[in-house]
């Protein structure tokens, strides 16, 4: 059995996108690989959880009003402050 997985970021955190995000279901309102979050986007965790059958983190980050998209730990990076 593979042990409890520990999230690198928290609730509250600004992050960043570190690659582009694209559609992949998710938002049926647009068209398949269409362009979500440009890379560098800025976000905020808004909730992790974890994915029980691969058993990885998925955060829900909120990038902008009314577009919270799930991202992998990879897909996302600590927003460094100005």
């Amino acid at each position: 059995m593979i042990g409890p997985t520990v999230p690198l970021f928290d609730w509250g955190q600004k992050v960043v996108a570190v690659a582009d995000l694209l559609n992949d279901g998710t938002f049926p309102e647009l068209s398949e690989d269409a362009l979500i979050v440009q890379q560098g986007g800025l976000g905020e965790v808004v909730q992790v959880g974890v994915h029980s059958e691969t058993n990885s983190v998925v955060y829900m980050v909120e990038f902008g009003p009314h577009r919270v998209v799930g991202c992998l730990e990879h897909e996302i990076a600590l927003a460094v402050a100005a």
